[in-house]
């Protein structure tokens, strides 16, 4: 008996570095394929005598196992074990086993033989993208040639200097759009390395001014030789530091970026080969600071430097680009993960130059509030600080490593926002409507800013996160089970018996900083509620409801060059009653691990400082017929929920 393993590209973690503390990213330099492989019955079966029995049984199965497989060779980790009949006649009814493995694990050795394909593999994805590369042959000629410095010994290694071309492209976009793709991946290195959270530019030659204290930056740019090239003349110096998103497993690295523009002369060829002076060139280098193979960091190529070449026949409107890389040791040629990372490093600028000629306008506009850095900074210290245990010790169902770095990222933003606004001065206190787990108020109390949230039913995790809040009441739990009932709702259909001190009215003491992250109901309130109570807000929308607590699909934005997705729509919708209720609204789209990370921001009154009509506003919203019953329905059922020890 057999298995058989379909094969597509997936992106996984890098072994060994997922879980708290690691940020789970994937692995940009391991390329995590699911592959078609034959593998004899013997090797799993006889590992899971369970999934023996099941076999047995059940001829036509589809099950999901999230498990670590053990004694097939490599192999990490079944994914899906898909039980059915084979129409081969050579085959028992087998199992197809979804299983991830790195592209590195020689299937031999692992006792694996390959089989066919069922789909498309990355080449034919490429091909059918507009992207299908020219690979270099290792004997091929330079064409970036460095100039040998005076100063250079005679005894100096031949091949220091010698550039090795890799891939070539041809391309569509001129020097302009190339130069204005390079800077924006210097200036935003993530976009090429997930493990990475930005660069901090320390010197920049184009700049009137340097990024850096003078000293630093004078000190980082004159150790750095710059080197020349033949037909090139250096136009721009940018020195930056990468900053990884974990600085315990990987550290900064500092790097030099030389902008160089061509001199026309006689050697100039065109793509093709053929002479061509009317050929403009231009050429982007990266130098890392290193002196060895071994200071290099995790997410940087192993080489001593990466030649970007892009040339330009304005006659013809066609041009290609190129890249190089300037080897530690010329046997690196034949790294595959060093040829991998080339190839994606070249279709990355492919996709963004070709972008730039066909209209592409971004869309999504990040740190608009807050300079990135210091958020960035924040979360890091709050993932060192807490993640491992948080993660460690969850008590949801949910998945742990999703919930707790949203809720760090959120925490990082909050703490770096009121830092711009309350300064050195008293934190008023914050709520957080709606905070399921609470864990968000559970870091912010820890980190000193001291507030509570309620939601309308409690959770497991609420006896690992409530702590107790001193107040001139004396002492109250950090987490409350409470249902929101704000003063618009009329209040004349209660019944007799009901438990009033089940409910929270929304009126909080003023200034108190409003939190209402993926609260659902409670999203479109949010806005209404600060203004009633005079409190600033942060609203997270996630799904979308009425003033009624009814599911609801927010009408498209008016304005045409926004999205008119659900969520974009309800972005606006909110967004619209909190500009009504006469707030200036920031807009700013958190880096979190949720595709619902849009924040609207309340913190300054609009100029005119007109008192808005809070119960127009809500009729002009949709009113909330049906409200008041939900909120009757939903405590009746948490107080039937207790009785039953739920």
């Amino acid at each position: 008996m057999f298995y058989q393993v379909p094969q597509y590209h997936l992106g996984l973690e890098r072994a060994g570095d997922h879980g708290p503390g690691s940020g789970g990213e994937p692995d940009p330099g391991l390329d995590y394929t699911y592959s078609y492989v034959t593998i004899p019955a013997i090797h799993i079966l006889g590992n899971f005598p369970m999934l023996r029995l099941i076999f047995a049984l059940t001829p036509k199965l589809s099950i999901t196992l999230l498990t670590n497989l053990r004694g097939v060779g490599e192999i990490p980790r079944i994914v899906e074990v898909d039980t059915r009949e084979t129409p081969q006649p050579d085959f028992a009814p087998c199992i197809a086993l979804a299983v991830a493995f790195p592209a590195w694990v020689s299937p031999r050795a692992a006792g694996i033989s390959r089989s066919r394909t069922r789909k498309k593999s990355k080449k034919e994805k490429k091909r059918k993208m507009g992207f299908e590369p020219e690979e270099l042959a290792a004997d091929s000629p330079a064409i970036v040639i460095e100039k040998a410095s005076c100063h250079e010994s005679a005894h100096k290694d031949a091949n220091a200097t010698n550039w090795r071309p890799l891939f070539r492209h041809p391309c569509s976009f001129g020097p302009a759009e190339f130069g204005h793709v390079l800077v924006n991946l210097i200036q935003n290195p993530n976009i090429n390395s997930s493990w990475l959270f930005r660069a901090n530019i320390l010197y920049d030659s184009a700049k009137l001014q340097q990024c850096v204290a003078p000293t630093e930056a004078n000190d980082t740019s004159s150790s750095v030789p710059k080197p020349s090239f033949v037909g090139f003349q250096l136009q721009r110096c940018i020195i930056r530091k990468l900053i990884p998103r974990n600085t315990i497993r990987d550290q900064p690295l500092d790097q030099t970026c030389l902008i160089y523009g061509s001199v026309p002369g006689p050697e100039d060829n065109g793509c093709g080969g053929s002479n061509a002076t009317s050929v403009e060139k231009s050429l982007v280098i990266y130098l890392p600071h290193v002196s060895a193979a071994s200071e290099m960091p995790f997410y940087h190529p192993i080489v001593r430097g990466i030649a970007f070449l892009h040339e330009w026949e304005a006659a013809e409107s066609r041009g290609c680009i190129s890249i190089s890389y300037l080897f530690f040791n010329e046997e690196d040629r034949s790294v595959v993960r060093l040829t991998r990372t080339a190839l994606r490093l070249l279709e990355v600028i492919h996709k963004h130059g070709k972008g730039r000629i066909e209209g592409y306008q971004k869309r999504v506009h990040h740190d608009q509030v807050l300079p990135q850095a210091r958020v960035q900074d924040t979360y890091t210290r709050l993932k060192q600080k807490y993640a491992r245990r948080l993660m460690k010790s969850w008590a949801e169902s949910t998945d742990p490593e999703k919930h707790v770095f949203e809720d760090l990222c959120i925490a990082a933003f909050l703490l770096e926002l009121w830092a711009d606004m309350y300064g050195q001065g008293p934190f008023p206190g914050f709520v957080d409507i709606g905070c399921g787990n609470g864990l968000l108020v559970y870091i912010l109390n820890q980190e000193g800013f001291v507030g509570w949230g309620f939601d309308a039913r409690s959770r497991k995790s609420w006896a690992t996160y409530n702590t107790k809040l001193h107040t001139a009441a004396g002492e109250e739990d950090t987490l409350r089970e409470l249902v929101l009932l704000p003063p618009p709702v009329r209040r004349d259909g209660l019944p007799d018996d009901f438990d009033e001190n089940r409910i929270h009215d929304g009126r909080f003491p003023k200034g108190t900083f409003i939190i209402s992250n993926h609260a659902d109901e409670l999203t479109p309130w949010t806005p209404i509620i600060a203004t009633i109570s005079e409190c600033p807000f942060i609203a997270i929308p996630c799904c979308s409801h009425n003033l009624a607590g009814e599911r609801y699909r927010a009408p498209a934005p008016k304005d045409k060059t926004k999205a008119d997705s659900a969520y974009s729509s309800l972005v606006e919708w909110v967004a619209g009653i909190a500009a009504d209720c006469g707030w200036e609204v920031e807009q700013e789209m958190l880096r979190i691990p949720s595709t619902r990370n849009a924040a609207l921001i309340g913190r300054k009154r609009s100029a005119n400082g007109a008192d808005p009509d809070i119960l127009a506003i809500v009729e002009q919203y949709g009113g909330t017929a049906g409200y008041l019953e939900s909120v009757i329905k939903l405590v009746a059922s948490t107080a039937t929920g207790h009785e039953h020890g739920e």
